[in-house]
């Protein structure tokens, strides 16, 4: 069985790409948090390559914007190719078959200020209270 699920961030937007055939294709990678942590030091993740086909090549590229949460499931595909040297290569890579929102709109869009450089607090209005007859303290 050859099943594989991510929960991640992505690292750069995703580009739709179309083959000579015309399917819809895009490659990304998403940042994977390892669970375990030593102490005193910072928390690492891995670099995972991502490939999505068709439909969910469009979605995630519609969607889905450098730094957000995303959740994969799809399966682990291993190919060969000799590079220009002439070295043989293999390449690991996960194909998304599922794309999922991980993280709430709220969030989502408080990511997209702060990444895009405005401070969250231009976008809040405030109402301002006269009287504080109706607070609970």
């Amino acid at each position: 069985m050859n099943v594989v699920c991510l929960l991640g961030r992505l690292t750069a937007d995703p580009e739709l790409k179309r083959t000579a055939s015309d399917i819809a294709v895009t490659n990304f990678d998403v940042a994977v948090d390892r669970t375990y942590q030593k102490e005193g030091q910072e928390r690492q993740a891995d670099f995972i390559h991502i490939v999505a086909w068709r439909q969910t090549a469009e979605f995630i590229t519609r969607y889905f914007r450098k730094g957000q949460r995303i959740a994969l499931q799809g399966w682990l595909q291993s190919r060969s190719y000799t590079d220009r040297d002439g070295n043989k290569r293999t390449v690991y890579e996960v194909v998304a078959e599922n794309a999922f929102f991980a993280e709430s709109k709220k969030a989502d869009e408080m990511h997209t200020q702060m990444a895009s450089g405005f401070s969250t607090a231009k976008n809040i209005d405030f109402e301002d209270i006269t009287s504080d007859d109706d607070l609970p303290f």
